[in-house]
């Protein structure tokens, strides 16, 4: 990690976002192919725009440096699943659990657990439906994704918690 990323991750943590932001812009442009900076300048712009509420920096920039830095780091889980969070953040369900579903299958060829992420993220997708409608014949294939993940995160396979619930 550069110095600008790690001065800039001190930023961060500190709550200057717009220190922050220009630090991590400043390690892009020194080294563009670094993910830890595209990563980092992505997730300052979207804590910026979800607890300043700050709508100056474009959703499409933030989301081009989310797509760099997954490019740059194809493997970091961590990557995806912010991504696929801001991706909710933003409506975009169904891109969202395409990376709900990259970061599962990832995870396990890694073997790598992250039933509670994915818990977390059904719960997430319906807070999203719901701001939509939860009968549009268009959410269904949603909705069972995310109760599929919240099954899992509960410990549960779906033909388990089928038997369960049909059980007396």
């Amino acid at each position: 990690m550069s110095d600008l990323t790690q001065q800039a991750g001190i930023a961060l943590s500190g709550g200057q976002f717009d220190d922050a932001l220009a630090l991590f812009d400043q390690a892009r442009t020194a080294e563009p192919e670094n993910a830890a900076a595209h990563y980092g300048w992505a997730e300052c712009a979207f804590m910026r725009m979800t607890m300043d509420m700050a709508d100056d920096i474009p959703a499409a920039l933030v989301m081009r440096s989310y797509k760099k830095a997954m490019t740059f780091d194809e493997e970091n889980l961590e990557y995806v699943s912010s991504f696929a969070n801001f991706c909710l953040d933003c409506g975009r369900i169904p891109m969202a659990i395409k990376e709900y579903l990259r970061l599962e299958k990832m995870a396990e060829l890694n073997e790598i657990p992250v039933d509670d992420t994915l818990f977390e993220a059904s719960r997430l997708i319906v807070e999203a439906i719901e701001r939509l409608d939860r009968d549009n014949p268009i959410c269904k294939p949603w909705l069972k994704q995310a109760l599929i993940w919240a099954v899992g995160g509960l410990g549960y396979t779906v033909a388990d918690a089928v038997e369960t619930l049909s059980s007396e």
